[in-house]
């Protein structure tokens, strides 16, 4: 540039950038954009948290943030293997369109229409071409990505040790997806619904409306109740695996659950003693004894009453010696760990350590309070964001309150269902009835935490329909880990199980990128709003959204 020329204002620069930029939202180059820059948010944004929150060590030194910063931007990184796998189809699709679109009687197109001629043999559908190029595009977006994963995987502890596949969750996650789209297109069928396209005449002018309604309201119930029971067995599944099966389950899943259930350590580790037949009731645990016993004397009890060898196996008139000898008093009739072990110090400054009533009970109102503050922005944030006026209607702001509170009574009843699950299993009920069972198996894995994992999943049907919906989708992917095979983790860096988690992230993300375009109405939740902001844009999800509850989809521009 010349000495003599000043540089252009970065508004100038950035208005010629920009005056390239298609005006079509669902242009190639759009969708790009679009995805690289929500990819790049949702890869970044975790990677810097540490750096914001830690103090000053190795983890979080210069060094550390320009590896991440080097990681995160390159090639190999999320966001660019993301948007050639999205934005890389787009662009395949476009070049097609193009290619059916040529003057096959130019002598400059005498190639091409060779090619079109030969692809037209196959009588492919536009969603059909819409597919195959998606299948393309992901393939090489996913391989970019288990390379650079690789990359930062490699080292002497990871050949010795084989661990599972670092993309492995995001392939679960967009199969669950694109199940839950087939299911809905199942569900739509079955309840009678149609797209508009395929409406009939209208009958006395009233007759379609109605239809329409009870086929709209025979296809929700449908869905609820298919949500609430995958729902149901998916909590049931991932939290036995939490107690007896951790590995199983994604690192931070397995903490959040421990946030959340406010057990001991020592009590988790006696749980899987139990199942291990190394802590039991009936022949002691000479090399795991000492987990309850220092629990109970930090809990201010004997030490004995937490010494397998000391307490009873069984109920009946013998559990009643043994706790005169012991000083329990709180139960009469049954055997096994004292609830107060159980509880902790639930309880203790009201003096209702013992009862396991006040247990629940207490541990569920300090979830509630704790999730208030969660669903709070939840259910705030995205009307500020997006339509901040909704917030000077009052209805609007006491039907948002009470959707936060709706979701906050959810969890805590989740955990205190659990809770007290327990309790009656071990203690109340079932153990006072059947008094000749050893404890073995009331606090084994079949037994009262069985019990607690198939009582807490109930508390979805307080959620409301839309929510439990997602709920459903975002515990599967994880109980789907949950239920690999044992020979999985032992295998998991095997050429053939990467070539079927490869097969399934390609099949997966295609078929919802496909039905992202050509049949979005099967699509729901995150998904759907997802896939619509990154292939059409953000007007017309806003559009979509608010045409939804009438079922009416956009009039935007088809492109087929």
């Amino acid at each position: 540039m010349p000495s003599g020329t000043p540089p252009k204002p970065p508004r100038a620069q950035w208005h010629r950038i920009s005056s390239h930029i298609p005006e079509d939202t669902s242009h190639p180059v759009q969708v790009a954009l679009r995805t690289y820059c929500l990819s790049l948010c949702l890869s970044l944004g975790p990677s810097l948290i540490p750096f914001a929150t830690s103090r000053a060590s190795a983890k979080t030194s210069k060094n550390a943030l320009m590896r991440v910063l080097a990681r995160e931007f390159g090639p190999r990184g999320f966001a660019f293997s993301i948007t050639l796998a999205l934005g890389g189809g787009s662009m395949i699709r476009e070049l097609w369109r193009t290619l059916d679109d040529l003057d096959s009687d130019a002598p400059e197109n005498a190639a091409a229409a060779k090619l079109r001629a030969w692809i037209s043999v196959l009588k492919l559908s536009p969603a059909q071409k819409t597919f195959l190029s998606n299948v393309v595009s992901t393939s090489a977006g996913l391989l970019l990505l288990q390379a650079g994963r690789r990359r930062s995987q490699t080292g002497p502890a990871s050949s010795k040790n084989p661990v599972a596949s670092r993309t492995l969750d995001l392939t679960l996650l967009l199969l669950v997806r694109a199940l839950d789209a087939a299911v809905q297109s199942f569900v739509a069928r079955k309840s009678g619904g149609r797209r508009e396209s395929d409406a009939g005449p209208p009958v006395h002018g009233v007759q379609p409306s109605r239809q329409r309604l009870a086929s709209s309201v025979k296809r929700e119930s449908m869905r609820t109740q298919i949500d609430s029971l995958v729902f149901w067995a998916c909590s049931a599944r991932i939290m036995w695996c939490f107690f007896y099966e951790p590995h199983r389950l994604p690192k931070s899943y397995v903490k959040w659950i421990n946030t959340l259930a406010g057990l001991d350590p020592r009590v988790i580790d006696t749980l899987r003693a139990i199942r291990a037949n190394k802590w039991s009731y009936l022949t002691g645990s000479p090399s795991h004894s000492h987990l309850l016993t220092t629990y109970a004397r930090d809990l201010g009890s004997p030490a004995a009453w937490g010494d397998p060898s000391r307490l009873p196996a069984f109920g009946g008139a013998h559990a009643d010696q043994v706790w005169k000898q012991l000083g329990v008093s709180t139960r009469p009739g049954v055997g096994g760990l004292p609830c107060q072990i159980i509880h902790g110090d639930v309880g203790s400054s009201l003096g209702l350590v013992h009862s396991c009533t006040a247990n629940a009970g207490l541990r569920g109102i300090k979830v509630l309070l704790e999730a208030i503050v969660i669903y709070l922005p939840v259910q705030f944030l995205p009307v500020l964001l997006s339509r901040p006026r909704a917030l000077l209607d009052p209805r609007r702001v006491l039907e948002s309150l009470l959707a936060a509170v709706r979701s906050a009574t959810f969890l805590s009843t989740f955990v205190a269902s659990y809770w007290y699950s327990v309790c009656l299993t071990r203690s109340l009920v079932f153990a006072r009835l059947f008094p000749f069972i050893s404890h073995d198996f009331w606090d084994g894995p079949y037994g009262c935490v069985l019990a607690g994992c198939l009582v807490c999943g109930t508390s979805i049907w307080i959620e409301n329909g839309r929510r439990r919906g997602e709920m459903a989708l975002y515990v599967l992917p994880r109980a789907l880990r949950a239920c690999l095979p044992d020979a999985y983790w032992a295998r998991s860096g095997t050429f053939g199980l990467r070539l079927a988690e490869r097969i399934t992230f390609v099949l997966s993300l295609s078929s919802l990128l496909t039905a992202a375009s050509h049949h979005p109405h099967v699509l729901r939740g995150l998904s759907r709003w997802g896939l619509r902001f990154i292939l059409q844009g953000p007007d017309v999800v806003a559009f979509s959204r608010d045409n939804d509850s009438s079922g009416q989809k956009p009039s935007e521009k088809q492109r087929e």
